[in-house]
């Protein structure tokens, strides 16, 4: 983690860019690594580290496990995202919100196959992080035509557009964008949804978010 920050802190700043750190834990490792992880995390919140992921495959492992961990991660300072409802069912994404709190849910295109989960979703404002590019290659969808973030957006569910991991994908956030007009047909007026909602559930700061916001609503246009 020391490796990560100092590297990766030293070229944001030789680029000009503001870079934040979330850590990322597997369902499958033992929880005792994650409570580590924590520990970890929440010292290095003083060099950028704002939030945790739970991640791996939710097909097999259960979150239950993790939900005090996480908890005392967020009562500690730390953000919250849980990769849920990708390979798992619409429930891994309601445990997700109820149990570790989540604030965002990695992927959750799932989260449509029950209302509940919906309602629930819509109720704690949670943000999607959707990878359309990724779920088509992965095999969560049978096409890119058929992906549900159109449906998510119409449920009134808050999503934002991502590439997920562009070095296997081979893509950029540009190529997702013009995916999610050309392929899912999203308007305008959605994409800029996406974006505000991207601003909007950053792990920043909120004066931060709010100068972000406003340079972005003015590149717009």
């Amino acid at each position: 983690m020391d490796w990560v920050v100092t590297s990766a802190s030293q070229t944001a700043a030789e680029k000009q860019v503001t870079l934040r750190f979330i850590v990322s834990v597997n369902r499958h490792e033992p929880p005792a690594l994650a409570e580590e992880v924590a520990r970890l995390a929440v010292a290095f919140r003083s060099r950028g580290v704002v939030g945790m992921d739970l991640a791996g495959d939710e097909s097999r492992y259960s979150a239950k496990p993790f939900a005090p961990i996480f908890r005392e991660a967020k009562a500690a300072g730390l953000h919250i995202t849980v990769h849920a409802g990708e390979w798992g069912p619409a429930s891994n994404v309601a445990e997700a919100i109820e149990e570790l709190q989540a604030e965002r849910i990695g992927h959750g295109i799932r989260v449509l196959e029950d209302p509940n989960a919906v309602a629930l979703a819509r109720e704690r404002g949670v943000v999607f992080e959707v990878c359309p590019t990724s779920n088509y290659q992965s095999g969560v969808v049978p096409s890119l035509e058929a992906h549900p973030l159109p449906k998510m957006l119409e449920a009134g569910l808050r999503a934002t557009i991502n590439t997920d991991d562009p070095s296997v994908s081979g893509i950029d956030l540009s190529h997702e964008f013009t995916l999610a007009r050309e392929k899912l047909g999203l308007s305008r007026e959605a994409l800029w949804e996406c974006t505000a909602t991207a601003l909007e559930s950053a792990f920043l700061s909120q004066p931060r978010r709010e100068t972000l916001r406003r340079a972005f609503r003015s590149a717009w246009g």
